[in-house]
């Protein structure tokens, strides 16, 4: 049995239509659940299956009907509600859609393309982690086989380690946001961020163009206000038990400020800077390495960031203002459900792991199953990334004939 089920109208356009035949129930296909936007459980027609309703569009989907099929289809605005239960479309009535011609229903999925579900369009080469877990509860576990019983949730557990494990060197699992950089010369670390893979700054032409980190400047993470003596001047706070308690004053930061207010323009704010590096020249002919050469971590004029942790943000040197940047990260694919799936050329690397895992945390395991495991893990685990590397020896090629150029 073939593991596709969608149509080509389905996957490709989003629509599935069918003959309104006068019965009541019609049963949809889509590998993506239909919704709508609200439900009223004690008084259905209130739901958001009507375009008047409040609620409409949050549906994700379209109700359509048709007399050709083909040209002209319109959203069903009937006087007869519907519901939507597991894909299939429920009419209050078998009289809901009143014509003697032939009548074509069709559903319309909104947001194709940006459709949560990772069914569509690219989706086959994922497998999801609720069938991971499945598979390996129907070959791994039970009589007569390696793990004779183990709780599901012990399996859930140690697959969602592997994907955060896997995520970090091994998945495609690079997020990535197009950015402005406003006045202030932050960004906000993406929600579900674990570290990051490289800022750049887009040109005029669509061309990147690295940013780089600086130890130039820093962020503090605290930042108490002191007295004339030099101690951090407390700030009470009653609890609502009674106690009373002090906290330092915490200011604004003015290695920030003074950051943000330098300029790469050499004219201007870098005197001090250069001095710093040991080449003192009158402030209107101050760049750098004049003396002693470049140095190779300022010899670029991308700009620099610094990760404020103190606010939970990206900082930028003052050039970028403005700037269009691209931000791309590691998340760990646990952050939302869409991104909980595993590449099928890492799924048993995946099953391995688990497998792995779960007969070293048993006591009286024989050593050498584990041993055995650990090793099929090592090498399924080098499959997977060898697999996932991509790697086409047409594109290397392409790339290598530039390194047989004589450089005059």
């Amino acid at each position: 049995m073939g593991l596709i089920n969608e149509t080509n109208e389905q996957y490709y356009v989003g629509t599935q239509s069918m003959v309104y035949d006068g019965t009541t129930t019609y049963a949809f296909t889509f590998d993506i659940d239909l919704s709508l936007g609200y439900i009223d459980v004690v008084n259905p027609n209130l739901s958001s299956w009507s375009p008047g309703n409040d609620y409409y569009q949050l549906n994700n989907f379209f109700l359509e009907v048709s007399t050709d099929s083909q040209v002209t289809w319109i959203e069903y605005n009937e006087t007869d509600y519907f519901t939507v239960e597991n894909n299939t479309i429920t009419f209050e009535n078998n009289h809901s859609i009143s014509s003697s011609a032939t009548i074509y229903i069709r559903i319309r999925l909104k947001n194709l393309y940006n459709t949560s579900s990772f069914e569509h369009y690219g989706g086959y080469q994922y497998t999801s982690l609720e069938d991971v877990v499945n598979n390996f509860m129907v070959a791994y576990v039970g009589q007569d086989k390696i793990i004779p019983s183990v709780k599901r949730t012990d399996v859930m557990f140690h697959a969602k380690r592997g994907l955060q494990e896997f995520s970090y060197d091994t998945l495609k699992s690079v997020n990535s946001q197009e950015l402005t950089i406003p006045p202030s010369l932050s960004v906000v670390i993406p929600q579900d961020y674990v570290n990051y893979v490289k800022l750049s700054w887009i040109d005029s032409s669509g061309v990147t163009h690295v940013i780089y980190p600086t130890r130039l400047t820093s962020n503090p993470t605290h930042l108490p206000i002191q007295d004339d003596k030099g101690i951090p001047i407390q700030d009470d706070v009653l609890y609502p038990d009674g106690s009373l308690k002090g906290e330092n004053i915490q200011g604004t930061s003015l290695m920030e400020e003074r950051w943000n207010t330098m300029s790469n323009d050499p004219n201007i704010d870098l005197y001090e800077m250069n001095a710093y590096y040991g080449n003192i020249y009158p402030y209107w002919n101050t760049w750098f390495g004049q003396r002693y050469g470049l140095d190779p971590e300022t010899a670029q004029g991308n700009g620099w960031f610094t990760i404020n942790d103190r606010e939970g943000k990206f900082s930028f040197s003052s050039n970028l203002g403005g700037k269009l940047i691209l931000l791309e990260y590691i998340s760990d694919g646990l952050a939302y459900d869409e991104n909980s799936k595993i590449p099928k050329l890492a799924e048993q690397a995946l099953y391995m792991h688990i497998a792995y895992s779960i007969l070293a945390s048993r006591i009286r395991q024989p050593e050498y199953v584990v041993q055995r495991f650990k090793r099929d893990r090592r090498a399924a685990l080098r499959n997977a990334k060898i697999r996932l590397s991509n790697i086409k020896i047409e594109e290397i090629t392409q790339v290598m004939r530039g390194k047989s150029k004589i450089i005059k």
